[in-house]
């Protein structure tokens, strides 16, 4: 660790973790409750449950992409946190704002949190992922703008690089278009015009700017290749991340309402994101091909490689499977829709941040790499959650497939709770899948605590 103020990023890192693997286990009672109906029910219903699986995921991921800027901005500005004490206040804050959330949603009714919580003042909740209650969302504003000060001030004050600005193109993105999550329109389809400018300009847009600067980060670290060949590919690689981004958005408009011109908009420029993920494919194997050193921490190596990976299958392929607007009009909505957005969400933002994790959490507590006992328990955990994830999207493919057939495009379409019913088969699959992804996490945190006999300093 070369700046005693990058420790800040340690609790950040492990409240990641520990907010992950609650995730994934309210996906497991979820996806029982698909096949077994009342199982935990009236404690928890499928819709609470389904609000704290996808709020968990993106808290947790927040926390990742805070506790990782808090790492990578003192190194690349060569100079200490601007305030570590603030970045600390502002960890606490956001935990007990995010426990005491997840609490509200398990204790209390929806429609009574609501009353409660002031959504009568300014009605923002109710919107899916964005179910947070008015306190929580300027909660977040307050921890993000806190979070932006204090890494903005750092950077301003030490070396610029392309690394420390797009990372903060990003993070300000993220924070800017968050705000859109307040303004609730009684127009639905206005709702949901202004509901994708958070939605999708985060994990199709400045996600992906903070996505390439944590891989860049990483990869001069582990391949010694030059800053200038890195810095290259990644102007690149956000340049189509954000042309075709942004104007991809126009493939959520296609059947709200919005105007016909956006099915052309919205299929070309969607069939064209998946070439930035195949970029950064290209990137990543490009580099470590080219490296100029064997790094001892090979696991975060391979984490980065993962990343690329599954990220072009995730968001690429199997966002361009379904994306264009004559395919849409069949797809729209059904379990192919689950499918991409599963190994989507887990090959692009998961994958970086146990990425910057497996690389750094070794030198936080002060050594270069994790033994190499323990980095082949990480290497399983690796293989267990990727391939389990692959499985989880075939089997949640297989299922849409049929269920647009059967529901969408016979001549005799059949009700929706009668195809649930025909294709569970898949969500059992699903299931015990899931079951496998989850002793991966258990053994990706179990690395950590794997000690060899050999010294890797």
């Amino acid at each position: 660790m070369r700046y005693q103020s990058q420790a800040a990023a340690k609790p950040y890192f492990i409240a990641a973790i520990g907010l992950f693997i609650g995730q994934i286990l309210f996906g497991l009672v979820m996806g029982l409750q698909y096949v077994v109906g009342d199982f935990l029910f009236p404690g928890i219903p499928f819709n609470i449950a389904r609000m704290v699986h996808t709020n968990l995921l993106i808290v947790w991921l927040l926390f990742g992409f805070m506790g990782a800027a808090y790492y990578m901005v003192p190194e690349e500005s060569e100079a200490e946190l601007y305030s570590p004490k603030l970045a600390m206040v502002m960890f606490w804050v956001f935990l007990v704002a995010g426990a005491l959330t997840v609490i509200g949603y398990l204790a209390v009714p929806y429609a009574r949190l609501a009353q409660l919580s002031g959504n009568d003042v300014l009605q923002t909740m109710g919107r899916e992922f964005l179910e947070q209650p008015l306190p929580t969302k300027a909660g977040i504003v307050v921890v993000a703008l806190a979070f932006l000060f204090n890494i903005t001030m750092t950077v301003l004050r030490g070396r610029k690089t392309a690394i420390s600005s797009i990372l903060l193109l990003g993070l300000w993105g993220l924070a800017i278009f968050f705000l859109f999550s307040f303004y609730n329109p009684t127009n639905l389809v206005l709702d949901k015009f202004y509901w994708w400018w958070v939605v999708h300009l985060w994990v199709e847009g400045v996600w992906e700017l903070i996505l390439g600067a944590l891989l860049a980060f990483v990869l001069i670290k582990v391949t010694g290749v030059d800053r200038e060949v890195i810095e290259k590919w990644l102007y690149v690689i956000i340049t189509l991340t954000l042309v075709t981004g942004i104007i991809g958005t126009g493939h959520h408009y296609y059947w709200i309402g919005a105007p016909e011109y956006w099915q052309w908009w919205g299929s070309v420029f969607s069939a064209l994101e998946p070439i930035p993920f195949f970029a950064m494919t290209v990137f990543a194997f490009n580099m470590v091909n080219r490296r100029r050193r064997e790094h001892p921490n090979r696991v975060a190596t391979l984490w980065a490689l993962g990343t690329g990976v599954m990220s072009f299958l995730g968001a690429g392929v199997w966002g361009f499977l379904h994306t264009l607007a004559p395919v849409n009009f069949y797809t729209h909505g059904t379990q192919i829709t689950a499918a991409h957005g599963h190994m989507a969400f887990y090959g692009a933002y998961v994958m970086v941040v146990l990425t910057i994790i497996s690389y750094s959490m070794p030198i936080l507590r002060g050594r270069e790499a994790n033994s190499r006992r323990a980095q082949v328990v990480e290497m399983w955990s690796f293989w267990l959650m990727t391939v389990s994830m692959v499985f989880i999207t075939l089997f949640l493919t297989g299922a849409g497939i049929l269920q647009v057939w059967l529901q969408r495009m016979s001549d005799t379409p059949l009700p929706f709770m009668v195809v649930q019913d025909k294709i569970s088969i898949f969500y059992w699959m699903r299931e015990w899948t899931g079951v496998i992804f989850f002793i991966g996490l258990v053994v990706y945190v179990a690395s950590f605590f794997i000690k060899g006999d050999e010294k890797t300093a």
